[in-house]
């Protein structure tokens, strides 16, 4: 009977322990990786503890000329899911992820966005081919709900297990994004006539869509302008009396100086790639509601 009863015990303990290996492999946490900040705030909106998030393009740098290390390259070879959204640096490298991690599943998060065609020159409404594609969605609100949902429908889909707390992640961020909606439509309410800002890289413009507003881009194209469109931009700007210019972190600010000095204005930050995106959206829409002209 005793040696029973220890039987008993070894196989109630080896029992207990594998579904305790169970319950404990079901909450560790996914790794994935996110192409910039902000989308590793919305995946980590929706998904909270179920997800480690790693970021490809980490703060300071410019998505615009990336490139990977190969720590992060050994990183990637371990997570289930790359988010995407439409960076220049993607387009070089989402191949190369693929090779190194064959079962990687690439989400688009701008899937069903339409991308605005930036301008060649100040008030040209003519585009050449082939045109430039804005990839800044991220930062108007209602645009990072369609976002949202392809981040949700990427995270069940390597991650079912834990779909009830993915739908309920994602139902709660729509709440505060249609919230900061409204906050920001608030914040421009009484902007009366005025709608532009001036703005050195063209980060801006579907925010300004959604609110609109006319972001006046000095790059062209993402690119530095030429003398004479430089020229233009100056006689626009002193004929809008604009008194401030957008520049981020990221970027050089001597262009922006320079035309800054010749008109008399003032540069000031505006980072679209914080990591604190509510927060920064708030702060951007009163900074330019602020400059509006």
């Amino acid at each position: 009977m005793e040696k029973l009863m220890k039987r008993l015990m070894v196989f109630v303990f080896v029992f207990t322990c594998f579904f305790i290996h169970i319950d404990l492999h079901a909450m560790e946490p996914i790794q994935v990786t996110a192409s910039i900040m902000p989308q590793k705030y919305f995946v980590e909106k929706i998904a909270g503890r179920h997800v480690r998030v790693d970021v490809m393009c980490p703060p300071g740098a410019f998505p615009g000329m990336y490139e990977p290390r190969p720590a992060q390259m050994v990183s990637l070879s371990r997570s289930k899911v790359f988010f995407a959204v439409g960076v220049p640096y993607e387009k070089l490298w989402l191949g190369r992820f693929e090779k190194i991690n064959p079962n990687l599943y690439i989400c688009y998060t701008d899937r069903g966005i339409e991308k605005r065609i930036m301008k060649t020159s100040l008030g040209s409404k003519k585009v050449r081919r082939p045109v430039a594609r804005d990839p800044h969605c991220w930062l108007s609100p209602p645009l990072v709900m369609i976002q949202a949902r392809n981040i949700l429908d990427a995270l069940v889909r390597v991650d079912p297990s834990n779909k009830k707390a993915y739908y309920h992640g994602y139902r709660c961020f729509i709440d505060e994004l249609v919230r900061l909606d409204l906050e920001v439509k608030d914040i421009f309410s009484d902007r009366g006539n005025r709608h532009m800002f001036m703005v050195f890289h063209p980060s801006w413009g579907y925010f300004a869509d959604a609110y609109g507003l006319e972001q006046v881009p000095i790059e062209i194209e993402g690119k530095e302008p030429r003398a004479a469109d430089l020229g233009r931009l100056i006689d626009y700007a002193k004929e809008h009396r604009v008194k401030e210019i957008f520049v981020q972190p990221q970027q050089s600010k001597v262009v922006a100086s320079g035309i800054a000095e010749a008109i008399g204005a003032r540069l000031v930050d505006l980072d679209p790639l914080s990591p604190d995106w509510e927060r920064n959206i708030v702060y951007a829409a009163k900074k330019i509601r602020a400059a509006l002209r």
